[in-house]
């Protein structure tokens, strides 16, 4: 039996990152469950708005303006918008709130709403747990949706949920018109090659390999190459490794609204990327996807439930990464063959090896 909450304004907090908000939806659909005739709202920051606004789960978004927020000790005059952000949160009536970031800025999203109910992780960082009402200990080694979950149980819902993504109608229709112009027809491979941190990216020159051997076993399949547009480069290098077959990939990195990359993502054959936003959005668009992994672990932050498409690189026993350093580069992610990549996706695709 689906439990039923009382509350009548409830109050998601998770505004980014990318990835992290598209696998946050869980915990939007089972609050929807057992409050059915709740307003639930969410905060998100506000570049990544589109990657919810079109759930019908969700009555509302309140856009964070991160780029207000930013160096505020020495730009005085962004203080007034912050504190009528602030003071927005107040207003909005919320007597339920889970924050599901866990860091400074996101418990004082929740304080600021004067919830009766903020409910957050024990152990949330910059000592953000103080700002809740009701502090949830986590067993250790959770993934972290189920994490979240935790703090939706908390709520009284039951630990479960469905990570199923909507794309806005205006990313639809631009990704029908701009496959209209590009005269792309049949199946293609969406290749996301790049991710904000160093550490958990697949060099290159492997991306233009697997890209090769890809259309080569099959002449009428095409690649996209997609991210944002500080990952040019990096699709740039890809595309080049690929000349030979250049009528065959289109390059759109940082051409796309992140409605129109969902878009793509729900209409491609498979997806194969790196520990980033693309894969994660393909797990809740039809969960057609192959992860690679290498410093992070896919059990705590992989694909939720698909540990059957992931690939990760071979640890030694009790051998740990800090993704975050420098010194790491791509040496745990060139574990991961090119072969390895190449015959799982082509299982993926249905061609058999």
């Amino acid at each position: 039996m689906v439990p039923t909450l009382a509350a009548a304004r409830i109050l998601i907090i998770r505004p980014s990152a990318l990835g992290d908000v598209c696998r946050t939806v869980p915990i939007l659909t089972a609050l929807r469950k057992a409050a059915p005739q709740a307003a639930i709202h969410w905060v998100v920051q506000s570049e990544f708005a589109q990657a919810i606004e079109a759930h019908p789960a969700l009555d509302g978004v309140i856009e964070f303006p991160r780029s207000t927020f930013r160096g505020l000790a020495t730009r005085p005059h962004r203080w007034a918008a912050v504190g009528q952000f602030f003071a927005g949160l107040g207003r909005g009536g919320f007597d339920l709130v889970l924050d599901c970031q866990g860091l400074a800025r996101s418990g004082l999203m929740a304080l600021a709403t004067g919830a009766s109910s903020r409910i957050v992780d024990r152990a949330a960082r910059e000592g953000s747990w103080v700002c809740g009402t009701h502090r949830v200990r986590m067993e250790s080694g959770l993934h972290e949706v189920d994490r979240m979950l935790a703090l939706a149980k908390a709520a009284g819902t039951l630990p479960d949920g469905d990570i199923s993504l909507y794309v806005p109608t205006a990313g639809t229709n631009a990704w029908v018109e701009r496959r209209r112009r590009l005269g792309l027809v049949g199946d293609f491979v969406v290749i996301g090659p790049a991710t904000r941190w160093p550490s958990k990216a697949w060099p290159a020159g492997r991306w233009s390999a697997l890209g090769r051997r890809l259309l080569e076993h099959d002449a009428s399949l095409k690649i996209v190459l997609v991210g944002s547009s500080s990952e040019t480069g990096v699709a740039r290098s890809v595309a080049e490794g690929l000349r030979e077959h250049d009528d065959r990939v289109i390059d759109c990195c940082g051409q796309t609204s992140i409605g129109e990359l969902m878009a793509i993502i729900e209409d491609a054959a498979l997806t194969i990327a790196c520990d980033s936003a693309p894969l994660h959005m393909s797990a809740g668009l039809g969960g057609r996807f192959l992860g690679l992994y290498g410093p992070t672990d896919p059990a705590i932050v992989g694909p939720w439930r698909g540990e059957d498409r992931v690939i990760a690189a071979e640890r030694s026993q009790g051998e740990v990464f800090d993704y975050r350093s420098a010194a790491l580069g791509d040496s745990v992610m060139r574990r991961i063959e090119i072969e390895t990549v190449a015959t799982r996706a082509i299982e993926a695709l249905g061609y058999g090896t």
